[in-house]
């Protein structure tokens, strides 16, 4: 009996000992880093699957932070909200010239480039419209993003060192606007970015001559007037944790 009394004992202090102590140490109380409040993301189209996995790894280190449901779009798109009075904490744009535009406005300063994308031709799986080259685009029925946002800019770059002129079946706002053009079986071909076709079985793609050359400068910034986590945020994308899940993506670095 006495045996028993004595285990009995040490469970119950065991327990008092656990209640006093409160949560585990491995599950922090949501301000513990001291980082605090919402943050509000505006990204490019390109960036929605790496930027989705970025912003629950981002939460995951700071428990403290609520982070909005990011919104994609084209980056011209974007910009022109936030001049019009749109509100955001942070802002990850294609292209350098389009970031341009948010600081000339006087709404942020210092964006910092931290990736890089190259463009790739992308077809329906099974490829019907048999798009072997850039020059094929010229005679295949083909979707472009709209020159004003980035993707559109650099696949013009493309074609017009390639000598290629395209009369585009329609221009889209953004590249997400593109793939469903050609997963949709309304065109034969697109130009898109290479880290969109990844894992997509419902399109093949092939890097086309000169690809290379015409790279974009992914540029992010805390807008003027962002609170502490939009500034945490920034700083997450641009250090290790979200380099590497940017890479997991395609992305190249800076």
């Amino acid at each position: 009996m006495r045996r028993v009394r004595g285990v009995a004992g040490l469970l119950t202090a065991a327990l008092l000992l656990a209640g006093c102590s409160g949560a585990p140490a491995s599950a922090p109380s949501p301000a513990a880093d001291g980082l605090t409040g919402e943050v509000t993301i505006f990204a490019a189209a390109s960036l929605s699957g790496s930027f989705d996995e970025i912003a629950e790894a981002f939460a995951a280190e700071h428990p403290g932070v609520t982070v909005k449901p990011i919104v994609y779009d084209g980056s011209s798109i974007l910009v022109t909200q936030l001049t019009e009075g749109a509100r955001a904490d942070v802002l990850a744009t294609a292209d350098e010239r389009t970031m341009r535009m948010l600081v000339d406005a006087g709404l942020a300063s210092d964006p910092q480039v931290f990736a890089t994308n190259t463009l790739v031709v992308a077809v329906p799986a099974g490829n019907p419209g048999d798009v072997r080259s850039l020059a094929d685009l010229a005679d295949a029925t083909t979707v472009l993003c709209a020159p004003e946002v980035p993707c559109g800019a650099a696949s013009q770059r493309l074609l017009d060192a390639a000598g290629v002129a395209v009369q585009a079946a329609s221009q889209e706002q953004n590249v997400s606007g593109v793939l469903q053009k050609i997963t949709a079986g309304e065109a034969d071909a697109g130009l898109v970015y290479a880290t969109d076709v990844i894992g997509d079985e419902d399109v093949e793609s092939f890097a086309p001559e000169g690809a290379a050359d015409v790279v974009n400068h992914y540029p992010i910034v805390a807008l003027d007037g962002a609170n502490a986590a939009g500034e945490a945020f920034a700083a997450f994308v641009l250090g290790p944790a979200g380099r590497s899940i940017l890479a997991a993506h395609g992305f190249g670095a800076p």
